[in-house]
C-alpha cells in the first residue's frame, strides 16, 4: 500500500524531483513508478555497486525487464572502455607512483615532489568529477583551507597545473592506465545521447557534476531523487543536484524505518543549520513499528580513527563484546586514502624504518617531517593515523590483531555482537540499534566555531551536521547517544526529560572516545594563551593521555604533541 505522497509521484508526468527523507521507501516508490510505465525504456542510476545489485534484484523480482540498472561509473565504463586501448588502474594512483610517472623528484625542497603529486591527485580528481571542459577553469587553490597547504599551493600553482595536465594527457593517450574518475570524465565530455525514455537518478544530493551534466543533457523524462540533508560526499566533489534543478518538487516525508521519537531527534539535528544560515526545514514523520527484539547492533563514527578507538575500547579494554564486523573490510580502516598503513606510521614513530613498506612514509626522516608533509597537503586521513599512533604506540599491532581475530566474515555479519562503520560506509544501511561515537559535531562546537572564525566554509559545516543526521537515521529502534553530543553551554548535560519520551533514546555511559579533529574550514588554529601553556604542561606532567588533553583544550592530538615539544624546547 502506497502513501498519498508515493501515489502522487507514480501519477506524475514530466521532469520531477523527489525530496525523500531517510527510510521513506524510495526504492518502493521508484519500483511502482517503473511498473506504471511498462512501455518505456527506463534507466535507473544507483549510487554505488551495492545499491545497484540490490536494485537489479528488486526490479527483476517484479519482472521489469524494461528497466536497466547502472551506476554512473558502470554506465560510463560501458561506453568508454570496450574496444578502446585503455587499461584500468583499479585502485587509483598512489602519490609515489604519480611522482615517479611525472619525474617530480627533480624539484628541490623536502618532499616537494610528493607534496606536488598529492595536489595533482586532488586537482585531477576534482576536474574529472566536475562539468568543466578545462582543468584551469577550477580554482584549486581556493579549496585549500589549511594555512601551510594553501601557502604551498599558491607558491607552486603553475607547476601543479602544468604537471596535472601532463598526467591527464598521459591517461588520455593510454600511455598509462586510466582511473575510474578519468573514464567518467571522458564519458561526460563525449556528450552521450542515452537511448532511454525515462531516467531515474537516485541519491541526487551526492551526484558528481560530471554525471549531473550528462543527466540534464538528455531529452528523456528526468526523475531525480534524494535528501538534501544527506549530502555527505562534498569531499569527493559531489554536488546537491536537488538544489540545481528547477523541477516540480514531490515529498516523501514518512519514514517506515523508525518511530516519531527518532524522527524528532533527526529534525532537531537539522535545526542546527539555522546557526550557520543554511536551510533547516525538514518534514519527517516516523511510522516505524516497535521491534520485538534487537538483532543488529552498530557503532557509527564520523572518522576511521573514532571507530577504531571505540572498537578497541569495547572488544579489548572493556571486553563488552566478543565478535565484530566492520562494514567494508576491517583493513580499510587502518589505511589512509593513498595506501599508507597505520603500521607504516608506527614504524616511523618507533624508528624501525626498515619495516616501512609505503614509499611515501619511508621517505620521511621523522614524525616531524611527516607532520610537515600533512600540513602542506591537508591530508586528514593520514593525520588521523598519526593521532592513533600517538595514542596507542606499540600496542597497535596487538590491538589490530585482536580485532581481526574477533572479526566475522560478511556472510556471518548478522551474528556479530557489534557492527562498526563510519557514516560514509553505512549509507543506505539500517540497524536495529545504533550507538554513536563521540567524534561528531555538537551544537556547542558549532556555536563556538561560528563565534571564533570570520572566514567559514558553511557548506562543510552543513555537511558535518548531515553526517550526524545520517547516523541518527540508521536506527530502526534503539539509539545510544554519548553525553558529549548532548551537552550544552556550561557543560550541562541535557535533561533526559527534554528528549523524546520513549525509552529507546538513551544517554550512553561516559567512556573514552576519540574526539573530532579540527573543525572544517578553519584557516588557522587559535593562538595558545600563557594560562593554557601552564595548564597543558601541568596536565602532561601528571600523565594525562594525549587524547584527553586534546579534548580538554579543543585541539587535535598532533597540536598537543607539537605544543609540548615547543614548550620543552624539543
Amino acid at each position: 500500500m502506497l502513501t498519498k505522497e508515493q501515489e502522487a509521484v507514480v501519477r506524475s508526468s514530466g521532469n520531477i524531483k523527489i525530496n525523500a527523507v531517510a527510510g521513506s521507501g524510495k526504492t518502493t516508490t521508484l519500483l511502482a513508478y517503473a511498473g506504471a510505465r511498462p512501455g518505456q525504456r527506463i534507466l535507473y542510476l544507483a549510487f554505488n555497486k551495492a545499491v545497484k545489485l540490490e536494485a537489479e534484484k528488486k526490479f527483476a523480482d517484479k519482472g521489469y525487464t524494461h528497466v536497466r540498472v547502472e551506476t554512473a561509473h558502470s554506465l560510463a565504463y560501458s561506453y568508454i572502455i570496450p574496444g578502446s586501448p585503455y587499461t584500468l588502474k583499479k585502485e587509483g594512483y598512489k602519490i609515489p607512483e604519480i611522482a615517479s610517472i611525472l619525474e617530480l623528484t627533480q624539484y628541490t625542497g623536502k618532499h616537494t615532489g610528493y607534496i606536488i603529486a598529492t595536489h595533482i591527485n586532488a586537482w585531477t580528481a576534482w576536474f574529472c568529477n566536475s562539468d568543466k571542459q578545462k582543468l584551469q577553469e577550477l580554482d584549486y587553490a581556493a579549496t585549500i583551507t589549511e594555512p601551510e597547504a594553501h601557502e604551498f599551493v599558491t607558491r607552486h600553482i603553475n607547476v601543479i597545473l602544468h604537471q596535472s595536465r601532463l598526467f591527464l594527457d598521459k591517461m588520455n593517450r593510454a600511455a598509462i592506465p586510466i582511473t575510474h574518475d578519468f573514464y567518467l570524465k571522458k564519458f561526460q565530455l563525449s556528450k552521450p545521447i542515452l537511448p532511454f525514455d525515462t531516467i531515474l537518478f537516485d541519491e541526487g544530493q551526492d551526484a558528481s557534476e560530471a554525471m549531473l551534466h550528462v543527466f540534464l543533457s538528455q531529452s528523456a523524462i528526468k526523475v531525480i531523487v534524494g535528501d538534501q540533508h544527506q549530502q555527505i560526499y562534498g569531499w569527493r566533489y559531489a554536488v546537491n543536484s536537488l538544489e540545481k534543478v528547477d523541477y516540480p518538487t514531490f515529498q516523501l516525508s514518512t519514514s517506515f524505518r523508525f518511530s516519531q521519537d527518532i524522527a524528532d531527534l533527526a529534525a532537531s539535528v537539522i535545526a542546527w543549520k539555522k546557526r550557520i544560515r543554511k536551510p533547516a526545514r525538514i518534514s519527517i514523520t516516523g511510522a516505524g513499528k516497535p521491534l520485538n527484539k534487537v538483532g543488529t547492533r552498530a557503532v557509527l563514527a564520523r572518522t576511521n580513527a573514532g571507530l577504531l578507538v571505540k572498537a578497541i575500547e569495547m572488544l579489548i579494554e572493556k571486553k563488552e563484546i566478543r565478535s565484530v564486523y566492520f562494514e567494508g573490510r576491517i583493513e580499510n580502516y587502518t589505511y589512509a586514502a593513498d595506501g599508507a598503513s597505520i603500521y607504516d606510521v608506527l614504524n616511523l614513530y618507533t624508528g624501525e624504518k626498515d619495516r616501512i613498506r609505503d614509499p611515501l612514509i619511508a621517505a620521511m626522516a621523522s614524525m616531524d617531517e611527516l607532520e610537515e608533509y600533512i600540513d602542506n597537503t591537508g591530508d586528514a586521513q593520514l593525520s588521523m593515523l598519526v593521532d592513533l599512533v600517538m595514542e596507542y604506540g606499540r600496542k597497535i599491532p596487538g590491538y589490530i590483531k585482536k580485532l581481526k581475530e574477533g572479526h566475522l566474515e560478511h556472510n556471518d555479519k548478522h551474528k556479530a555482537d557489534m557492527i562498526f562503520s563510519t557514516v560514509h560506509r553505512c549509507k543506505g544501511i539500517e540497524y536495529d540499534e545504533v550507538t554513536l561515537a563521540a567524534d561528531f559535531i555538537t551544537e556547542d562546537k558549532l556555536s563556538a566555531f561560528m563565534a571564533r572564525h570570520d572566514d567559514i566554509d558553511l557548506d562543510k559545516l552543513s555537511e558535518e551536521i548531515n553526517l550526524l543526521y545520517v547516523a541518527v537515521t540508521r536506527t530502526k529502534g534503539n539509539i545510544n547517544i554519548p553525553e558529549e553530543l548532548l551537552k550544552r553551554k556550561e557543560e550541562e548535560v541535557v535533561d533526559e526529560q527534554q528528549l523524546p519520551k520513549r525509552t529507546f533514546i538513551n544517554t550512553a555511559a561516559r567512556s573514552r572516545t576519540y574526539q573530532a579533529v579540527a573543525m572544517p574550514g578553519a584557516k588557522q588554529q587559535r593562538p595558545w594563551k600563557n594560562s593554557e601553556d601552564l595548564r597543558l604542561l601541568q596536565m602532561f606532567d601528571q600523565g594525562k593521555p594525549v587524547i584527553e588533553l586534546a579534548k580538554f583544550f579543543a585541539r587535535t592530538p598532533v597540536d598537543i604533541i607539537k605544543r609540548v615539544k615547543y614548550l620543552r624546547g624539543g
